[in-house]
């Protein structure tokens, strides 16, 4: 028997090329940033200016899909004037719905653009009902996007407890961090990337050649080496390699990405709202396969079919999954 509701698929744009490929691929909702600091994937060369916001809302809408911005890190306290044009601009660009980590940033949205939808961003680290409660009473808050650090009885139980509606994280890549708060990027560039919007900031990211391979480092800090031939990932301190009782391996993270495709149906039943892909900063490409997958296997659970993982699906996402590993990070904690 089908479901009752089937959640919204939300898929990440890094340009207007993505937004377009994941709504033909099958999105309901993209979530876009702007060129400047205010949403956390602050990287050169991607991201999208007014025109290509407006562009962006006229394709989606047109074919029924939603916009969200993400304006997702924390002001700066000196100016915050970006952040406030930033709300103002969203709706005169016609988005459906801010995404927000910042209490000032929600306070200004809900007063001085009170039809634009408030979804809690994943950077706020609300964990617990009360605190998405305490959200959706202050400021208006109508969606929270939970961080990937909860089990599935844990996600349960705060939809059970919750008004706001929540959306959980499906595919994509993972961090050993507290969300949006990385320490260890702080330490060694001076920059947070809940502020500046990015982790490992481009202008402390240093390639070196050397006799003994090419160089990553992080300002001053040698995170890892690679083999001329090999296949080398934006350098992060938390997956970089690090020499441990004689021997190099990843001493703080593996490169692995999160797939909840096995647990989907437990996911709809639970009255997840939406489940969203990771991945402003990753290609077109990725963007339109993970999609189409994902709007397959959607539509497949929300059927009341027999559920099983599609081997073609699998195949799909294992192609876009970092260090070729996949895993349901916290969803399954068998130890507990």
């Amino acid at each position: 028997m089908p479901i009752a509701r089937k959640p919204q698929l939300v898929c990440p744009a890094g340009s207007l090329r993505a937004l377009q490929m994941a709504v033909d691929a099958g999105a309901d909702a993209v979530y876009l940033g702007l060129k400047d600091a205010t949403n956390a994937r602050n990287f050169a060369g991607m991201n999208f200016d007014d025109a290509q916001v407006r562009e962006g809302v006229r394709y989606a809408h047109t074919r029924g899909r939603r916009v969200l911005m993400a304006l997702n890190t924390f002001a700066n306290a000196r100016d915050d004037t970006p952040w406030r044009r930033a709300v103002d601009g969203a709706s005169e660009l016609g988005a459906d719905a801010l995404i927000v980590a910042d209490t000032a940033v929600m306070a200004y949205a809900r007063e001085h653009q009170p039809s634009l939808r408030l979804h809690l961003s994943v950077q706020a680290s609300a964990t617990s009902y009360e605190a998405i409660e305490f959200y959706r009473e202050r400021y208006g808050i109508r969606r929270a996007v939970l961080p990937r650090v909860l089990t599935l009885s844990q996600v349960q139980h705060v939809i059970r407890n919750s008004s706001a509606e929540i959306e959980v994280f499906g595919f994509g890549s993972l961090c050993v961090m507290v969300e949006g708060r990385c320490a260890l990027s702080s330490y060694v560039t001076g920059q947070s990337p809940n502020t500046v919007g990015v982790c490992s900031p481009p202008s402390a990211v240093r390639w070196e050649e050397t006799p003994g391979g090419v160089q990553a480092r992080l300002n001053d800090v040698l995170i890892d080496v690679y083999a001329p031939d090999e296949p080398r990932g934006y350098p992060t301190l938390c997956k970089g390699r690090f020499v441990v009782d004689g021997q190099p391996d990843y001493a703080i993270e593996e490169p692995t990405s999160l797939n909840t495709l096995a647990i989907l149906p437990q996911l709809i039943e639970a009255g997840v709202a939406a489940i969203k892909i990771e991945g402003r900063q990753r290609s077109p490409s990725y963007v339109a396969e993970v999609t189409r997958v994902w709007r397959a296997a959607i539509d497949h659970a929300a059927s009341g079919a027999r559920w099983s993982v599609q081997p073609a699906w699998a195949a799909g996402l294992a192609r876009w999954a970092e260090g070729q590993q996949q895993t349901l990070g916290a969803y399954d904690r068998p130890w507990r």
